[in-house]
C-alpha cells in the first residue's frame, strides 16, 4: 500500500502545540474507584495496573478485564462506562491495564506491533499477568475471566482472546479490529480505513497460530456504529468471520432483530442453547461506547468523549452476555439523537490544520498523534 509522505515527527510535534493551546490536553483524570496495583508480577509491556473489587466480594467471584481507547486512562474509561458502578451492583472484580504515555504517546494499546501482541510477549504479556495476580489475591473464579475494550482497546481485546483463548469465557470487542489485521503501522492504518479482506478461513487460521489452544473458543460479543469513520464497520464484520470460522458450523445463525430503533441484533447459537457469538449494529453512531446514563437506578455511566449517549446501555448488556446479570431493557431509556460521528474536539482542531482526515484519525488511533 502507497503511503502519504509526511514528516511524521513534524506532524506529530504540530498537534501536539495546537492541542495544548486550544486547551485540549492536560493531565489525566483521577483514578477514581480504581486502585493502583504497583507490584503485579513481571511486566515486559511497562503497563500500569488499577483493579475494583467490591467490598465483601466473596471467593469464586468473577473477573472482567477492561481496556480503554486511545487518548483514555482506566479511570476515565471506568466513570464514562460504569463497570465499576455495576461491578458493586452485581457483586464481580475489575482489572483495568493502562497505557503509560513513554510506551505510546496516545495512551493506545499497541494492537499493531507484534512484540505487545504474541502470547506471552510484551503488552499482552504484563495483562495477562493481571488477570493471573488477581485471581490469586482475590480467589477469583478462573472459568469466569471476561475482556471487554473499545477501539485499540477492543484491538487488544481481539488479541488477549486469540493469544489466551484458554484464559477467557468470552470477550466484547467495541469498534475494535479482528486478531491479525495489522502487524506495522501502514497495515494499521489501511485496516481501521478499508479493513484488511481476507477468507474466513484464513482470519481463523491467525487465531489458531496464536496459541496451543484448540478449543472450544470464548465467546464474543461485537459492537459497531455504522457511522464510525476511525474504525470503519468492515472490521466488525471481519471479527465476525473470524470467530463464525472457528466456531464452525457448531454455530447456527438466527435472523436478525431490532431491539430499539437503531438498533440491530444478530446472534449465532451453539447446540446447547447459548449465544456464542453477537453482533450489535447501532445505526447512526460514531465511534464510542454506547451507554445510556439515564437508565436503571442508579444510573450507569456519563456521556463524554467516546462514551456515546444513544438511549443503549452497552455495558450492562456485555455483562448480561457474560452471563453477570439480565439485560437491559430496549426501552429502558427514551431513543437519543445519535451523534454526529465526527464530533468531539479533537477531530475538528486537526482537521483545521491538516486536510487528510482519514489519515489523521488512523495515525491518532494507531498512537502516533495525540489528540
Amino acid at each position: 500500500m502507497s503511503q502519504p509522505h509526511l514528516d511524521l515527527g513534524d506532524l506529530v510535534r504540530r498537534s501536539q502545540a495546537m492541542t495544548r493551546a486550544a486547551g485540549l490536553a492536560g493531565p489525566p483524570a483521577g483514578d477514581g474507584a480504581l486502585r493502583e496495583i504497583g507490584e503485579f508480577g513481571p511486566n515486559p509491556g511497562q503497563l500500569r495496573m488499577l483493579a475494583f473489587v467490591p467490598p465483601g466480594l466473596p471467593a469464586g467471584a468473577p473477573l472482567v478485564l477492561v481496556l480503554h481507547g486511545c487518548g483514555q486512562t482506566a479511570g476515565g474509561y471506568d466513570r464514562g462506562s460504569g463497570w465499576s458502578a455495576l461491578a458493586a451492583r452485581l457483586g464481580f472484580a475489575l482489572v483495568f491495564p493502562e497505557q503509560r504515555p513513554t510506551n505510546n504517546p496516545n495512551r493506545c494499546f499497541n494492537w499493531f506491533r507484534p512484540a505487545d501482541t504474541r502470547r506471552d510477549a510484551g503488552e499482552a504479556a504484563s495483562i495477562r499477568q493481571m488477570v493471573a495476580w488477581m485471581l490469586a489475591r482475590h480467589r477469583l473464579d478462573p472459568r469466569r475471566v471476561f475482556v471487554t475494550g473499545l477501539s485499540a482497546g477492543g484491538a487488544m481485546a481481539s488479541v488477549m482472546l486469540a493469544a489466551y483463548p484458554d484464559g477467557f469465557a468470552a470477550g466484547a470487542i467495541i469498534a475494535g479490529l479482528p486478531y491479525g489485521a495489522a502487524q506495522s503501522i501502514p497495515e494499521a492504518f489501511e485496516a481501521m480505513a478499508t479493513g484488511r479482506p481476507r477468507p474466513p478461513e484464513a482470519w481463523a487460521e491467525a487465531v489458531r497460530r496464536a496459541s496451543p489452544h484448540r478449543g472450544p473458543w470464548p465467546r464474543v460479543s461485537i459492537w459497531q456504529g455504522s457511522a464510525d469513520a476511525t474504525v470503519r464497520p468492515v472490521n466488525a464484520e471481519q471479527i465476525l468471520a473470524q470467530w463464525r470460522a472457528l466456531h464452525g458450523p457448531a454455530a447456527t445463525a438466527e435472523a436478525e432483530r431490532l431491539l430499539a430503533p437503531g438498533h440491530r441484533l444478530a446472534l449465532w447459537r451453539g447446540s446447547d442453547g447459548r449465544v456464542l457469538i453477537e453482533l450489535h449494529r447501532i445505526e447512526g453512531m460514531g465511534h464510542g461506547v454506547p451507554i445510556a446514563p439515564q437508565a436503571g437506578a442508579p444510573p450507569l455511566g456519563e456521556a463524554g468523549p467516546f462514551m456515546l449517549d444513544v438511549g443503549i446501555a452497552s455495558t450492562a448488556a456485555i455483562a448480561a452476555f457474560f452471563g453477570l446479570g439480565a439485560a437491559p431493557a430496549a426501552e429502558a431509556a427514551p431513543a437519543k439523537p445519535l451523534p454526529n460521528p465526527s464530533s468531539g474536539p479533537a477531530p475538528g482542531l486537526l482537521d483545521r490544520i491538516d486536510p487528510r482526515p482519514l489519515l489523521r484519525r488512523a495515525l491518532r488511533a494507531a498512537g502516533l498523534l495525540d489528540r
